[in-house]
């Protein structure tokens, strides 16, 4: 069929920094998305009661540096991979309304494999939240001046640090407990149901409100307009050409960030006094986005630093982000839910950790063959054949 638009990406245009960035990323994805399969565990709030000092020291580690942090890492990126698109179209002639209009297909597409992502597996799903997120910046925003996208940055950047302000304030006038913590995140997801068809309606549901939550919140979208914004000025694609601000960025970023969830860390391990949950949210989640560009940034100045093997190894899987993003789930559903094997139910927090690791470096195997033999990622054939209406 004839189209005004060029076909996707090709090996050589790619570039390693933001593949790497990519990479790491899943790691701590899969990190997080592990936590949800505890679900026989004994519950202290929203996680398991500790078994040792192992399971202590990963919770604390957990919520000081992936709770509320992955997911504007993913935003962010995700806006730099749709500059990276919407400028390769134009630079082979494809008309600004060609281009966004591709982009709005890929968004939809991406909503439909969250949907059945999340019915079949996952329910802590991101591809839906980020389709819709993106089809409305799309529209609204990526052909936009660069002082649009700033201001709408700032906007977004401001109501956080006053929500940051606000916790600190509300910790300080009403310390202590609210009452009861709600359900835990297991029982929300259903990873303890038995019944598939009754757990992937417990999936759907939480996907549901995830999704709303982050189109209507303020972190995803801000992120994803700083990644527009990034992706203009190609930052990780020439990080020799930044590295005092890839430094400054990471330092200051992943400092903010730690500083923001450390309140609630410290308070899971039982080092602080009775603390407000809803200040310690206040806090983590403002600083989610400081924390997750931080980690951005340090993963492109590692683009520089680490031993040449490994940033091929990870980048491949970076390249293959859908796909291997899609096998995690399969290797934490099917063998960790109670309507698959079960294994969830003999793991703690600590174990469950090693599991996630293992099946991340699962894919990082997998991903290196196939670069070797220069095969693309299933899913993402799949995507660019549906986005790009031709044969890959």
């Amino acid at each position: 069929m004839p189209t005004s638009t060029r076909g996707p990406v090709t090996t050589a245009e790619r570039a390693l920094a933001p593949d790497l960035a990519r990479g790491l990323m899943l790691l701590l994805i899969v990190l997080s998305n592990a936590a949800f399969f505890l679900w026989a565990a004994d519950y202290d709030g929203q996680y398991p009661a500790s078994t040792g000092p192992a399971d202590s020291a990963v919770q604390f580690l957990q919520i000081l540096v992936l709770d509320v942090r992955v997911y504007p890492l993913f935003a962010f990126l995700f806006g730099y991979g749709m500059t990276q698109l919407y400028r390769r179209q134009i630079a082979a002639g494809a008309s600004e309304l060609d281009a966004t209009a591709l982009l709005r297909r890929r968004s939809g597409w991406l909503l439909l494999f969250g949907f059945a992502h999340a019915a079949l597996l996952l329910p802590s799903d991101v591809l839906g939240s980020y389709g819709v997120i993106s089809f409305f910046l799309g529209w609204l925003l990526l052909r936009r001046a660069d002082r649009t996208l700033l201001a709408w940055g700032a906007v977004g950047t401001t109501l956080l640090a006053l929500l940051l302000i606000g916790g600190i304030v509300l910790a300080i006038s009403a310390p202590g407990s609210l009452g009861e913590p709600g359900p835990s995140s297991a029982a929300i997801s259903g990873s303890g149901e038995p019944d598939y068809l009754i757990s992937a309606i417990h999936r759907l549901v939480m996907w549901g409100v995830l999704v709303m939550l982050n189109f209507v919140g303020i972190t995803a979208p801000t992120a994803m307009l700083l990644g527009i914004w990034a992706g203009r000025r190609r930052i990780l694609e020439e990080p020799h050409r930044n590295l005092p601000l890839l430094r400054r960025v990471a330092i200051i970023g992943i400092t903010l960030g730690w500083l923001g969830s450390l309140p609630a860390a410290l308070d899971r391990i039982g080092v602080l006094p009775p603390v407000n949950e809803l200040a310690l949210m206040a806090m983590q989640w403002p600083t989610g986005l400081a924390g997750g560009i931080g980690y951005v940034a340090l993963f492109g100045l590692l683009a520089h630093r680490v031993p040449p093997k490994a940033v091929v190894a990870i980048s491949a899987v970076g390249k293959r982000s859908l796909s291997s993003y899609l096998t995690h789930s399969l290797l934490l559903g099917p063998v960790l839910a109670a309507w698959g094997l079960g294994l969830g139910a003999h793991l703690t927090s600590a174990t469950m950790a090693a599991y996630a690791v293992g099946a991340w470096l699962v894919t990082v195997a997998a991903a290196y063959w196939l670069e070797r033999r220069g095969i693309r990622g299933p899913a993402e054939t799949a995507l660019r054949r549906l986005v790009y209406r031709r044969p890959q």
